[in-house]
C-alpha cells in the first residue's frame, strides 16, 4: 500500500470499527430489553454466540484470500493502533480474561506476578525485538531463526519448538472455549468445544493473517466492554467510585478485616476440623495401603451380601454393589487414591478456604506431596521467577512476535507495541481490582446465608462442572461457610454478574468477551502452528518452489487437523488454563529469547550455539515440569514425593527460570567453541542494527 493510501485507509476503519462498537452496544440493550420481557436465558446466550461468532465468520468471509503476503502478514498494510488492537486483542487469552482476576482471587498478591510479568514483557518486545522483526521482514520467527543463524538445522529446531510452544497454549484456549460455549447454550462441555472450535476455524481458515487481524480488532472491543462493564457497576455498588482501580484500597481493608473474622468463625473452624479428620484418615491409610485395601474390600461385600439377605430395595443393593466395584484395584491404586484425599483434605483444613491472606506479601504456602508450608522467602524466589519467566515468555512467543511483521513500517512496529501496552493496561489494572471486589462480595454477602437461600449461580455453575465450583454442607448447621466452598479460578470472571446481582445479559456478554478472549488467540496460535508448517517446513525446506496458492492450501489443511487434534487434548482437561498458558510462556523463554536476543545484539551467535541453545533451555524447562506437575508426573510415571524434586522450592509454573540462563549460556560457549557466522549471517546483523 503507498504511503499517501494509509491515511485514508485508517479513517475508513475508524468509522467501520466505531460504527461495530455502537452496534454492539445496541445488540446488548436490546437483548436487555427482551430480558426485561421475558426472554429466557437460553435464548439470550445463544443470541451472544451466534451473533458475535456471524460477525467473525462475516469479516472472515470478505477477508478471504489465496495471496500469500496478505494470508501470513495480512499484506504488512495493518496500522499501528489496530495491529496494537489487534495484538492486545491475540495476547488477552483466556488466561488473561477467565484465568487472571481468578488467580489474583485465590491466591491474592501472589496473582500480581502475572500482571507484572505481561504487561513488562511488552517493554521487552518493544525495545529488543519488534523494529528488528519488521526490519527483517519475513513471515515467521523460524523464517529469522534460519537465515540470521544459517542452515537447515536451526529453522528444524526452531520450527519444533514453534509448534510444541504453540500447541500448549492452543489447548488451553479450546478448553475455554468448551467452558464459555458450554455455559452460554448448556451443552456439555466437550459438545461445546467442537461447536466453538467452528468459530476458531471460520476466520483463520478462509483468510489466515488477514481475516484474523480484522476480526481479532472487533473481538478486542467486545472482550474490552464485556470485561468492564460489571467491574465498574460492582465497584460503584460497593463504593460509588465509577473507577475500579480506585476502589482497591478501600475494599481491601474491609477484605482484610472480614478475613481476621473468618479465621476466627466457630463455624468456620468446625469445617476445617472435619477436612483435616479426613486428611488424618487418608493419613493412616497410607500406611498399610495393602491391609487398608483388603479391610475396605471385605467391609463392602459383606455390607452387599447383608442387604441381599435383608431383602433391601433394589436401589440399595445396586448403590452398595457400585460402591465394592469402584473400590481400588490394585494397592498401587489405594495409595494414589489416598495420597491425592490427603492433599486435597490438607489443602482445605486451613483458614480462608486455603487462600492466603489478600494483601500479606510472600505469604507461606502449601507444598510438596504433605503439604509442607513454605517459608516467606521461597514464597518470594516463586514470585520473582514467575514474574521473569513471563516477561521473557512474553517477548519470545512466535504468535505474538509474528504481529511485528503486519505493519507497514519500522516505526509503525514500535508504535503498535506502544498501542498494545495501552489496551492490555484497560484490563490487567482491572484484574486486581475485580478479585478484590468479588472476594469482598462473597466474604460479606455469600458466607452465612442459609443454604436454601443461596442465589443461583451457584447451583448453574455446580451442575457445569463440579471442578470449578462444589458446595457442600459439611457440617450439617443449613448455613454456608467459606471452607465448604471449592471454586477454581476459570469461573471468578464468567460469574461476576450473577454474584453483583445484575441481569443476564450482562452475564452473556461476558461470557461472549471471554469467548472472543479465547478465540482472538486461538486464531493466532492456529495459524502460527499451520504457518510454520507450510512456510517453514514445505516451502522453505522442502519445495521451495511451491507456488503461492499451493502454500495457502497446505496451510489450510494443516489448520484443520491441528484444530481438531487440539480440541481432543483440550477435552482431556490436562490442566487450568492458567498453568497452561505459564508452561507455554516458560518453554518460549527458554527456547526462543536467547537465540532471537542474541541473533540481533551478538554478532558471534552461529549455527551450533543457536542450536545447542534452543535445545539444552527446552530440555530442561520441561523435565523441570515433567518432574513437578502433578498431571505429567502421573504420565511420565514419577513417584519421587514432590517436595524433593523442587529446585529451590520454585513451582513448575516459572520452570523457565532454569531453562532461559541455561540456554544463554549454551548458546555463548558453543558459539566461542565453534566456527564464526557466515558473511551472510553477519551482513543480515548489520541490516538488523543499522539506524532506521
Amino acid at each position: 500500500m503507498p504511503p499517501d493510501a494509509l491515511p485514508a485507509f485508517e479513517r475508513r476503519l475508524h468509522l467501520i470499527y466505531g460504527a461495530y462498537t455502537l452496534a454492539f452496544l445496541a445488540f446488548v440493550l436490546a437483548l436487555g430489553v427482551l430480558e426485561r420481557m421475558g426472554l429466557p436465558r437460553a435464548w439470550i446466550g445463544g443470541a451472544f454466540l451466534l451473533g458475535t461468532m456471524a460477525v467473525y465468520a462475516g469479516i472472515g468471509i470478505l477477508s478471504r484470500t489465496s495471496d500469500a503476503t496478505e494470508y501470513y502478514v495480512a499484506g504488512r498494510r495493518v496500522p499501528a493502533l489496530y495491529n496494537g488492537m489487534a495484538t492486545a486483542a491475540d495476547w488477552m487469552s483466556a488466561a488473561s480474561f477467565v484465568g487472571m482476576a481468578g488467580t489474583l482471587y485465590l491466591s491474592g498478591y501472589a496473582g500480581l506476578a502475572f500482571v507484572l510479568g505481561w504487561t513488562g514483557g511488552f517493554v521487552l518486545v518493544a525495545l529488543l525485538l519488534a523494529p528488528y522483526l519488521r526490519r527483517f521482514g519475513q513471515f515467521t520467527v523460524p523464517d529469522f531463526i534460519g537465515a540470521r543463524y544459517g542452515g537447515r538445522l536451526p529453522r528444524l529446531v526452531a520450527l519444533a519448538a514453534a509448534i510444541g510452544v504453540s500447541f500448549v497454549y492452543l489447548v488451553a484456549q479450546i478448553y475455554a472455549v468448551g467452558l464459555i460455549t458450554a455455559r452460554l447454550t448448556g451443552l456439555a462441555f466437550e459438545i461445546g468445544i467442537f461447536v466453538g472450535l467452528g468459530g476458531v476455524l471460520v476466520c483463520s481458515f478462509l483468510g489466515g493473517m488477514r481475516a484474523v487481524t480484522w476480526t481479532q480488532v472487533a473481538q478486542y472491543i467486545v472482550l474490552v466492554i464485556a470485561y468492564l462493564v460489571p467491574v465498574v457497576w460492582l465497584s460503584v455498588k460497593q463504593t460509588g467510585q465509577p473507577v475500579p482501580p480506585l476502589a482497591v484500597g478501600q475494599q481491601l481493608q474491609k477484605v482484610s478485616e472480614r478475613e481476621e473474622q473468618l479465621r476466627r468463625d466457630p463455624k468456620e473452624l468446625e469445617v476445617i476440623a472435619l477436612f483435616q479428620a479426613r486428611a488424618d484418615q487418608a493419613e493412616a491409610r497410607l500406611r498399610d495401603p495393602a491391609a487398608t485395601l483388603a479391610a475396605d474390600r471385605q467391609a463392602a461385600e459383606r455390607r452387599v451380601a447383608a442387604l441381599k439377605a435383608a431383602q433391601a430395595p433394589a436401589q440399595e443393593i445396586l448403590a452398595a454393589e457400585k460402591a465394592l466395584a469402584a473400590l481400588p484395584r490394585s494397592a498401587e491404586e489405594a495409595r494414589r487414591r489416598d495420597a491425592a484425599e490427603l492433599e486435597n483434605a490438607q489443602a482445605r483444613a486451613r483458614p480462608l478456604a486455603g487462600m492466603p491472606s489478600h494483601a500479606e506479601p510472600f505469604a507461606s504456602r502449601p507444598r510438596g506431596d504433605a503439604a509442607v508450608p513454605s517459608a516467606p522467602e521461597e514464597s518470594r524466589r516463586n514470585f520473582l521467577a514467575l514474574v521473569f519467566c513471563l516477561m521473557v515468555g512474553t517477548a519470545a512467543l512466535p504468535h505474538v512476535l509474528v504481529r511485528s511483521y503486519t505493519t507497514p513500517s519500522v516505526r509503525q512496529a514500535r508504535e503498535s507495541v506502544a498501542w498494545t501496552l495501552l489496551f492490555i493496561s484497560l484490563l490487567y489494572l482491572t484484574a486486581p481490582a475485580l478479585a478484590v471486589l468479588v472476594k469482598y462480595e462473597i466474604f460479606n454477602v455469600l458466607v452465612g446465608t442459609p443454604f436454601d437461600k443461596l442465589p443461583g449461580w451457584i447451583a448453574n455453575w455446580s451442575k457445569l462442572d463440579s471442578g470449578l465450583l462444589s458446595v457442600v454442607d459439611h457440617n450439617r448447621d443449613g448455613i454456608f461457610q467459606l471452607a465448604e466452598m471449592r471454586i477454581g479460578a476459570d469461573i471468578i470472571v464468567l460469574a461476576t454478574p450473577e454474584i453483583a446481582g445484575l441481569p443476564y445479559v450482562i452475564s452473556g456478554m461476558v461470557a461472549a468477551g471471554g469467548l472472543a478472549a479465547a478465540l482472538s488467540t486461538a486464531d493466532g496460535l492456529l495459524l502460527t502452528i499451520a504457518n510454520a508448517l507450510s512456510h517453514d517446513l514445505y516451502f522453505r525446506l522442502i519445495d521451495p518452489k511451491a507456488m503461492s496458492s499451493r502454500r495457502v492450501a497446505i496451510s489450510k489443511t494443516v489448520l484443520l487437523v491441528v484444530a481438531l487434534f487440539a480440541a481432543y487434548v483440550a477435552t482431556l482437561r490436562v490442566g487450568d488454563i492458567v498453568f497452561l498458558v505459564a508452561a507455554a510462556f516458560s518453554l518460549a523463554a527458554a527456547t526462543f529469547f536467547p537465540a532471537l536476543v542474541l541473533g540481533v545484539f551478538w554478532k558471534r551467535a552461529n549455527h551450533a550455539g543457536c542450536v545447542l541453545g534452543m535445545l539444552a533451555g527446552l530440555t530442561l524447562t520441561f523435565y523441570y515440569m515433567a518432574t513437578t506437575h502433578p498431571w505429567l508426573r502421573g504420565v511420565f510415571g514419577v513417584d519421587a514425593p514432590l517436595a524433593d524434586c523442587l529446585w529451590w522450592g520454585v513451582q513448575p509454573i516459572a520452570a523457565g527460570v532454569f531453562g532461559v540462563p541455561l540456554a544463554f549460556a549454551v548458546t555463548v560457549v558453543a558459539s566461542l567453541l565453534t566456527r564464526p557466522p557466515g558473511d551472510t549471517e553477519l551482513a543480515l546483523v548489520d541490516h538488523l542494527r543499522r539506524p532506521a
